[in-house]
């Protein structure tokens, strides 16, 4: 994973310019199966650097309405932790450099068991993980697994984290920084750029690991905005919208279903790839 953010600050062609990553989030098995796993294959086509995966569970507490009305899909669908690294391992017979990100809540990997869990997720081609309800106190539950089969442990930073504190939730932490921008749920509301340029700085005092933002980003302008003032713009509520808002009266994919949540990636990845441009010409 931390090659991915290095190629893209320092890109091959010599030309100096970096630019920013587009996460793009989908939920496993919403609203079934083979629709999320054509999703999640024709993503990194589409513009994304890294993907993240939800993996769905009944009480999803960090989630809004909208991730919480997707993974009740994904779970009527038939998933499972099985089930996606079964995906996970699929999308990997077409894609073995992408990164992908699991996020997820700890509930599923202890009733996998979490050493079990670790190697079988590294084994499928999973990069990283997002354990939104794993205390920082209690983080040593996944850390050693974690390292033996190669995943980073992704650790989430909140407006509300005290300088003080940051440094306990970022020990033993890789990969790269979850910010979210605000306090909250997650599709309810948007940090502006200023908010995000303001309280960036605390967390780049706490780490040289790269900084995504999530939360909140639902306009490609507003992807722009992440990327000027961090490494990674995540975006999730407004795709599974888009999903949602395709499917027919009984829940099912509709013909355009992929299609239209693959234009709005693409979109978004327009929106990230230009905005280190437009800032340096606006420089000169």
């Amino acid at each position: 994973m931390a090659a991915r953010f290095a190629e893209l600050a320092n890109p091959a062609d010599g030309s100096g310019v970096g630019r920013g990553a587009l996460i793009p989030f989908l939920e496993a098995c919403d609203p079934d199966y083979e629709t999320s796993l054509a999703i999640l294959r024709g993503m990194p086509a589409a513009g994304a650097d890294l993907i993240e995966i939800g993996v769905p569970f009944t009480d999803p507490m960090a989630d809004g309405p909208t991730i919480q009305a997707a993974a009740k899909r994904g779970l009527r669908a038939g998933s499972t932790l099985s089930r996606v690294l079964e995906m996970v391992r699929r999308f990997r017979e077409g894609d073995s450099t992408t990164p992908v990100v699991l996020m997820g809540y700890l509930n599923p990997i202890e009733s996998y068991g979490a050493e079990r869990f670790c190697t079988d997720a590294g084994a499928a081609g999973v990069d990283g993980l997002i354990v939104v309800d794993l205390p920082s106190e209690e983080a040593d539950l996944l850390e050693a697994p974690a390292e033996a089969a190669g995943l980073d442990i992704i650790r989430l930073v909140a407006p509300t984290t005290t300088a003080e504190r940051l440094g306990l939730v970022l020990r033993g932490a890789s990969g790269f920084v979850y910010y979210v921008s605000i306090a909250g749920i997650t599709g309810t509301r948007s940090a502006s750029e200023a908010d995000l340029a303001a309280a960036l700085p605390k967390v780049r005092a706490a780490t040289d690991m790269p900084v995504a933002i999530g939360f909140g980003i639902r306009t490609p302008a507003q992807a722009a905005g992440a990327v000027r003032v961090a490494d990674a713009a995540v975006v999730a509520s407004v795709l599974i919208e888009t999903l949602a808002s395709s499917l027919d009266a009984d829940g099912r994919a509709g013909p355009d279903t992929v299609r239209l949540v693959l234009d709005q990636v693409a979109a978004l990845a327009d929106g990230v790839r230009s905005a280190r441009r437009a800032l340096i010409s606006t420089e000169i």
